[in-house]
């Protein structure tokens, strides 16, 4: 069995990394593969908090939010990262994985109010914890939530999984000779506008010395192969 080489640490999922090839929602097929993911990450004594997106779940509402005050829109999103949660959370539990979502937002009578300590004793009893509602704060992204949690959580790294497996040179999909990078520096991902963050998310990591690895999630085993330190996807770090 594979030796992991970090303790602790938090797995970025965007709403889009759900939906499979659907136009949005949740594609059962997509998530079930992603929790058997998560299973054998946790299964090697990983401790793993989980920030999802909601693009998928905004999506399909999108049009109709068209020139709405940005942080009512805002709010909306946070709301579609609760359903996400959910529905990760409902997943993991069929695949054993005890989980608890907790909300920057208060909606007590579905899922938990985020409370620091708490989440830190879910983590050490080997439970997953799905942090949902980004920051609770409109005008902040998800990808800055899980730079915010994983800094407050003690994260040994922030893990941002994307449908491209690293940080490359130029858009691989556009350009075959394009190269992936095996590391890059903050400052350099900032300077670039690289658009795998925003560079809120980034310049936090960056004073946190939290280093971020940007890998695939649809490459089979990516997950394990990052958190047991092989070469696998960019380490983005100080």
């Amino acid at each position: 069995m594979s030796t992991p080489a970090y303790k602790r640490v938090l797995l970025k999922l965007s709403g889009e990394a759900l939906m499979g090839g659907d136009a949005f929602g949740i594609n059962r097929a997509t998530i079930l593969r992603m929790t058997e993911e998560i299973h054998g990450v946790v299964s090697l004594g990983v401790q793993l908090a989980v920030v999802i997106g909601g693009g998928n779940i905004f999506r399909g509402v999108a049009p109709g939010a068209q020139g709405m005050d940005r942080a009512t829109a805002d709010y909306m999103g946070m709301l579609a990262t609760v359903m996400n949660g959910l529905a990760l959370q409902d997943a993991l539990k069929n695949h054993g994985v005890d989980t608890r979502v907790q909300s920057a937002l208060n909606i007590d009578q579905v899922v938990e109010r985020y409370i620091r300590p708490k989440a830190l004793r879910y983590l050490e009893e080997g439970k997953v914890v799905v942090f949902a509602a980004g920051t609770g704060n409109p005008f902040f992204t998800t990808d800055t939530a899980a730079a915010l949690r994983g800094a407050e959580i003690g994260a040994e790294m922030v893990l941002k999984a994307t449908k491209v497996d690293g940080i490359y040179s130029a858009d691989p999909n556009k350009d075959p000779n394009a190269t992936r990078y095996s590391r890059i520096s903050f400052d350099e991902a900032i300077v670039r506008r690289l658009e795998v963050m925003d560079a809120t998310a980034f310049a936090l990591c960056r004073d946190q010395k939290l280093p971020i690895k940007v890998f695939s999630i649809n490459k089979p085993g990516a997950l394990r192969r990052v958190v047991c330190g092989e070469d696998e996807g960019t380490l983005v770090q100080v």
